[in-house]
């Protein structure tokens, strides 16, 4: 039973990693979950330089999931660089930093400095609001989408996988804006914008007002920009939002991602992605399935 799969030319054991945000950098979960066992860990946003993130409260829990204003908050890529890519290699595991900024030179300083680092993949945030453009972020317009993804790429020296904002119209658009800039890979979906009120303090849960939607709740939207997406592109896709089980997970997979992320279920349990490592391969073996490439897509 063959569970790799291949993303730009990067074998991962099996198809499972962590959401970035939702499992730092490893070493919060790393006396809990065995990384040897996953395909890949997707580290926290990473900046130029340290983000304070926003005021609390920032995070609320929603019905079906939750609501999170973090604001990227991170010590930026020096320390990244000296504590936490040395915590991942010892593992045996593909290693996925998140990129995020406030301006392409932020994003381009960061991946210049991981050009020469052990690291295997680049997942540039494009759900990033671009303050040169009013805070409107980068992944909400096609134009700076193909942009910022042509500037990445010309700096980059690792295969580049752009995450995408469902916060679009059309989620195709952005996709394939990506892929002319050249992309190599892309995921999707990041979180929905949502807002909750306190009806007794008559106030925001959050700080923020706003803030990103992500667990069940957001998974028929993800799987649905999945699917429409793996039909408009070539490029492999790593899908998310959502994934509290293997079946959630096929579900992605026989929509068209090669890959899946998972985010919010590692808050309430943290052996999530073991568990889905685990509950792909029985599936696999009910089903005799031999290779899980053959599931790819495999729904049209």
């Amino acid at each position: 039973m063959n569970t790799k799969v291949t993303l730009a030319g990067v074998e991962l054991k099996n198809p499972v990693m962590t959401a970035s945000g939702t499992f730092g950098s490893g070493a919060e979960y790393g006396d809990m979950v065995d990384l040897n066992k996953l395909g890949a860990v997707v580290t926290k946003g990473v900046a130029n330089i340290p983000w304070p993130g926003n005021p609390t409260p920032r995070i609320a829990e929603t019905w079906g999931g939750m609501l999170n204003a973090i604001g990227l908050q991170n010590p930026g890529i020096d320390v990244f660089i000296e504590r936490d890519i040395p915590f991942l290699r010892q593992y045996d595991t593909k290693i996925i930093v998140n990129v995020c900024g406030k301006t392409t030179e932020d994003y381009v300083e960061v991946v210049e400095r991981l050009s020469d680092q052990p690291v295997d993949l680049l997942e540039i945030n494009i759900s990033c609001p671009n303050v040169k453009e009013g805070g409107i972020a980068f992944g909400q317009d096609p134009k700076a989408v193909e942009a910022i993804t042509r500037e990445v790429k010309r700096h980059a020296k690792q295969p580049v996988i752009m995450k995408l904002s469902p916060n679009v119209t059309d989620i195709t658009v952005m996709a394939k804006a990506a892929e002319a800039g050249g992309a190599d890979i892309l995921s999707l979906i990041n979180t929905l914008t949502g807002m909750k009120i306190d009806i007794h303090k008559r106030t925001f849960a959050l700080a923020n007002k706003t803030g990103g939607m992500s667990g069940p709740a957001v998974k028929p939207v993800a799987v649905r920009m999945v699917y429409q997406v793996a039909q408009a592109v070539k490029l492999p896709i790593i899908g998310m939002g959502g994934i509290m089980n293997a079946d959630d997970a096929i579900e992605f997979i026989l929509a068209g991602a090669t890959a899946v992320s998972v985010g919010t279920a590692n808050f309430h349990d943290p052996y999530a992605t073991e568990k889905v490592v685990k509950g792909i391969e029985q599936y696999m073996e009910k089903y005799q399935i031999e290779d899980i490439s053959s599931l790819i897509g495999a729904v049209r």
